[in-house]
């Protein structure tokens, strides 16, 4: 490597990178990911393009296609994509809106009160990032069509190629592979974001199909946010109705809908939120606004009745078991979003209108519906209680007095050297042999390994006292160190990561599902805050003797064991891990746990409709319905693409 520096720096340093190209160098910045979640971003953006004509009052109906050919297209009901020539630009409207990151009438609150695609740029950033784009607007009695090539490059100028009696726009893309971990679009994936737009948008129809299979499936709700509540706690033991509010506030014109259920035996909060139908992933001013009004309006009826004693219920009680869905519709002069994809609202303003909104739709609810308010204090002051036992529970623990041994632990696990919590990892591990391999290739500092004896139990509908007094689950909780369902609290959590790792088989993605489903209901912070994760060993290892030494690469898919091949050269032997146990504990720590080399995948929840359907799918009565949907969606032979790669 040169050691020369450039030691000028004049104007012709500057480079201007033109067009979209910006767009292909750094795709990252505008759709978050190269791997699949950024591949279907790409559909997101379209799809709220057709989403915004919806919310503006033109069309009910919006159709996404996936195509024989790896190209998806989204057809709506709309005005049309203007198709006139822009004064600014001196080109057709269509044209510059696909190749200009700014540019768009969602910046005009003539053309649109409220629009999901706010930052303009997302019709041009599908198109920089696509092999191909062809582009149909149905407008004024004529088929007006334009096409780009290559990330933008205009092949077919604007042109009339026939007459219609219908109104719309047609966009039809192949993404770039060149670009993309993977080109290939999941039919869950969009069915449950379409599913999701139809929930938000009660009366508008999203039809999706798959061209290759056949499939079609429609989504159309008339009772919207309600349904939404209703399909997330199919199996939930609720405590009321979905509880429904909307209104618009007359100072600023936000436009605001909330649906609201509570249940039972649910220790989770479970926050939906929206804003112009783009999930707010990170929260923002409406959630904080929607948490304090909902706060205020429990403790005021619960004083007003003298039902908690004088004692002040926080606010961690009174969301305990609630699952909510929080809509925002604002206006473009007052709508702020941290980062181009829009995870978080900042507009200042929601937080008073939303916490006014919720405090007194809630409160008349409450004084209307005093059986229900009864329960629902009664609710939450069990909740507080367990809050304070457990804190109880948690400071005898720091003064040394032992608490009565209640629940049978294994002697299993070998624990971390380290306190040094935040570094420290816990490998949960299928299998005695397996674990056995683990303890002697691992970090004694900062790695601890808990074998597990057979499948865990199956914690999606069995009873606290069948959780805590089995084997297996009272160890882990024990492990981890901040209890669980109401006593969880992620500030005692003894490790950083908490990683499962099994076979590469049907067995071992039924362990990470246990695993999982048992988190998910009842540790869920670890999912939210990014501490699980599936440990991905290899598949493969090549070899061969080079005179005294080993020549060899490790593969974790086919793709890889072909380079692999070729790195090792002629003569090499291949082996194919079946399991854990075949490697040695070299073999397994320098692939699998040494941080340096290692491949991790995060557990996410990404799409909460989906979270629940795979749940109830993979830990169902019907094992045949489980086995199935694994051997059909789960490749052992390919690393899934839809986690979070980490080392």
């Amino acid at each position: 490597m040169s050691d020369i520096k450039k030691t000028t720096y004049t104007a012709d340093d500057i480079h201007v990178m033109k067009g979209l190209e910006g767009v292909r160098k750094r795709p990252a910045m505008y759709i978050g990911s190269t791997n699949s979640a950024g591949l279907h971003h790409l559909v997101w953006e379209v799809v709220d393009n057709a989403v915004d004509e919806a919310l503006s009052g033109y069309g009910k109906k919006i159709c996404v296609t996936m195509h024989k050919d790896g190209s998806i297209s989204v057809l709506d009901e709309g005005r049309g994509i203007p198709v006139g020539i822009n004064k600014e630009t001196g080109r057709p409207a269509v044209e510059v809106v696909f190749t200009e990151l700014h540019a768009g009438g969602k910046f005009n609150n003539a053309v649109y009160k409220s629009a999901a695609g706010l930052h303009g740029v997302g019709a041009s950033v599908t198109n920089a990032l696509s092999e191909w784009i062809d582009i149909n607007v149905y407008q004024n009695g004529n088929i007006y069509h334009l096409k780009f090539e290559n990330g933008g490059n205009l092949v077919v100028p604007l042109e009339v190629v026939g007459t219609c009696k219908k109104h719309g726009t047609l966009v039809r893309f192949k993404p770039d592979a060149s670009i993309f971990s993977t080109v290939e679009f999941k039919w869950d994936t969009i069915a449950s974001h379409l599913q999701e737009s139809a929930f938000l948008m009660k009366g508008v129809e999203f039809v999706l199909t798959d061209e290759k299979t056949g499939t079609v499936q429609s989504f159309l709700y008339e009772n919207g946010l309600v349904e939404y509540i209703n399909n997330v706690n199919i199996n939930k033991n609720p405590l009321s109705p979905v509880i429904s509010f909307a209104d618009t506030d007359e100072e600023t014109q936000i436009d605001i809908e909330i649906a609201l259920q509570y249940c039972n035996e649910d220790y989770n909060e479970t926050i939906f939120s929206y804003v112009n139908n783009v999930r707010t992933r990170d929260g923002g001013t409406h959630e904080t606004g929607f948490r304090a009004g909902i706060t205020k309006a429990v403790n005021d009826f619960a004083e007003t009745y003298k039902l908690t004693k004088g004692k002040k219920l926080e606010g961690s009680d009174i969301r305990e078991g609630l699952t909510a869905v929080v809509s925002l519709k604002i206006p473009e002069m007052l709508l702020e979003f941290e980062g181009q994809t829009k995870g978080k609202l900042g507009t200042p303003q929601a937080v008073s209108v939303v916490s006014n909104f919720i405090f007194n739709k809630f409160t008349y609810y409450l004084l209307e519906n005093k059986e229900f308010a009864i329960n629902l204090i009664n609710k939450c002051v069990a909740s507080q209680a367990a809050r304070l036992a457990a804190r109880k529970a948690k400071e005898e623990a720091r003064s040394n007095k032992k608490p009565k041994q209640e629940v049978i632990l294994s002697d299993k696990l070998t624990p971390a050297q380290s306190k040094d919590y935040a570094k420290n990892e816990l490998f949960i591990v299928e299998g005695d042999s397996a674990g056995g391999t683990a303890k002697k290739g691992r970090d004694r500092l900062h790695q601890a390994i808990l074998p597990l004896r057979g499948k865990p139990l199956n914690t999606d509908s069995i009873s606290i006292d069948r959780l805590v007094h089995n084997e297996e689950i009272a160890t882990i909780i024990n492990t981890i160190g901040a209890g669980f369902g109401q006593s969880f609290d992620i500030e005692d959590i003894k490790y950083g990561k908490i990683i499962i790792m099994t076979d590469a088989d049907t067995d071992g993605a039924h362990i990470q599902t246990l695993l999982l489903t048992f988190f998910y209901h009842y540790m869920r912070q670890l999912i939210t805050t990014g501490h699980i994760y599936i440990a991905v060993p290899p598949l493969y290892r090549v070899h061969k003797e080079d005179g005294k030494k080993v020549v060899q690469e490790y593969a974790w898919d086919d793709e890889g064991l072909e380079l692999a091949k070729k790195k090792v050269g002629a003569g090499y032997k291949i082996n194919r891990y079946k399991g854990l146990g075949e490697m040695d504990a070299i073999q397994l720590k320098e692939t699998t746990m040494d941080p340096k080399t290692r491949l991790l995948l995060q557990v996410e929840i990404d799409d909460p409709i989906l979270a629940e359907k795979r749940v109830n799918v993979l830990m169902g009565r019907d094992a045949s319905v489980r086995r199935a949907w694994v051997e059909e969606n789960v490749d052992f032979n390919k690393i899934d693409t839809f986690m979070k790669e980490v080392k």
